[in-house]
């Protein structure tokens, strides 16, 4: 586990009703950092718009964090400025949290909220209307540079800068990136199903779906 994991951008957005492809829909990916301390409840962060609640928010989806680091990956692979904080929907943006470092179950205290890490993030279309590029959604996919979706132990404040300080973890670790492999790329790999279900903390919905898939196999 890294020693500098920060939060450096807190992202919070309104809905709105877009048209992307000849598609029109509501959205609330469109986010923008604010500044101050922010409170953030067992659903949500206080100021942000959820459109869509079946894919985005809940227990196990309140708070959808971004790795810093990846933003001049993002750059280089797309050949654009990608300047703007919260440019891939997320809440935090975080320094020294990369999905292969970071395990389904760990708990953080930031700031004075406790959250736990639930499971990595499956792009949709709405990620491609957001910075207008079609193909995002299968290059996000396939680069395991997913993010991760936080579940809220202890409502609370935070503050961009505040440190993650790790409280607590699963006692069956597996990394964001090891789940998102499994599901989306080893999808028959029962060894590799099995593994990822041993860890308790994981989302509920993509546990049943994990599960579901297991029961299937021959």
């Amino acid at each position: 586990m890294r020693s500098d994991m920060q939060l450096i951008s807190i992202n919070v957005g309104s809905t709105r009703r877009i048209e992307f492809e000849g598609k029109q829909f509501s959205t609330g990916i469109f986010k923008f950092p604010v500044a101050g301390s922010v409170a953030v409840s067992l659903t949500q962060i206080q100021g942000d718009g959820q459109a869509d609640l079946e894919s985005h928010g809940g227990a196990d989806k309140a708070v959808y964090l971004y790795p810093l680091e990846h933003y001049s990956f993002w750059r280089k692979e797309l050949g654009e400025a990608i300047e703007e904080l919260g440019s891939f929907g997320e809440n935090f943006t975080a320094q020294g949290m990369l999905e292969e470092d970071i395990c389904i179950g760990d708990t953080f205290k930031v700031g004075s909220t406790i959250v736990q890490v639930t499971q990595p993030r499956t792009p949709c279309y709405k990620l491609a209307a957001r910075l207008n590029r079609v193909d995002l959604p299968r290059k996000f996919l396939k680069s395991l540079k997913s993010g991760f979706y936080l579940r809220v132990l202890q409502p609370g404040q935070v503050t961009a800068e505040d440190r993650f300080i790790l409280c607590d973890q699963d006692p069956k670790p597996v990394t964001v990136s090891e789940v998102a492999r499994t599901y989306h790329f080893q999808r028959d790999d029962r060894s590799a199903i099995e593994g990822v279900l041993e860890n308790r903390s994981l989302a509920a919905e993509w546990r049943r779906d994990l599960q579901q898939r297991l029961d299937r196999l021959p």
